[in-house]
């Protein structure tokens, strides 16, 4: 198993006492395998992919991806091992507005002190179809290729895991629809592990396994 979540429960704090968003998370994922994480706005999908992606720790239980229980790595190592075994795709792309597409895919690989970032960014750019656009910042680049670049730098590390939050969320129904085509064809392509958030019931009929966040809990 690439990921397992074992008895996940995370709460948060308010002035009329602990919010428990998730209770009892339990989730066991192949290597290789599409899952969708659907649910009501709310329910604490977003609270899910943050544990799955080790940005923020369970109040109870443990989550394993590749072999590793990130509740036990320290801060450095844990930040290791997202950039090496990780990749994040968000709604919002948080591509560096400094940087080109090509350094934004760079940038992982840059500091893994790879030799070859240029080269590997270079490849995966063009397997987004977007090669005549390496040398523009985002604010030169559509919706759609801000995402693509963001799939891209996901990608470039070829990640144990990828994790998708509402990746065509921002953006218009035509557009979207291209970059989730897009996802899944290199999803497939490389062989990967995906796990996806998403209120679309296409992309969730998409993937290998459907599975609902309700009352803080998955169901199949």
């Amino acid at each position: 198993m690439i990921l397992e979540v074992e008895g996940v429960h995370k709460a948060f704090a308010s002035p009329a006492g602990p919010i428990e968003v998730l209770r009892g998370v339990n989730l066991r994922v192949a290597g290789g395998e599409t899952v969708a994480i659907v649910g009501e706005s709310g329910s604490g999908k977003s609270t899910l992919l943050s544990l799955l992606a080790g940005l923020d720790v369970p109040t109870l239980g443990s989550v394993r991806i590749d072999g590793a229980d990130l509740g036990a790595l320290t801060e450095a190592e844990l930040a290791r091992f997202r950039a090496r075994r990780l990749g994040i795709v968000f709604q919002q792309f948080h591509l560096m507005s400094g940087l080109t597409a090509l350094e934004n895919v760079s940038l992982p690989l840059e500091l893994q002190g790879a030799s070859d970032a240029e080269a590997r960014a270079r490849a995966v750019l063009e397997q987004v179809g977007l090669t005549k656009r390496a040398g523009h910042l985002p604010s030169r680049l559509s919706g759609g290729e801000c995402q693509r670049v963001a799939i891209a730098r996901a990608l470039v590390v070829e990640p144990a895991l990828l994790l998708a939050d509402e990746p065509s969320g921002s953006l218009d129904a035509v557009t979207g629809d291209a970059v989730d085509r897009l996802l899944f064809e290199l999803v497939e392509r490389r062989g990967a592990t995906l796990i996806l958030v998403t209120h679309s019931d296409r992309l969730a009929a998409a993937c290998d396994r459907c599975l609902k966040l309700a009352d803080g809990a998955l169901a199949g």
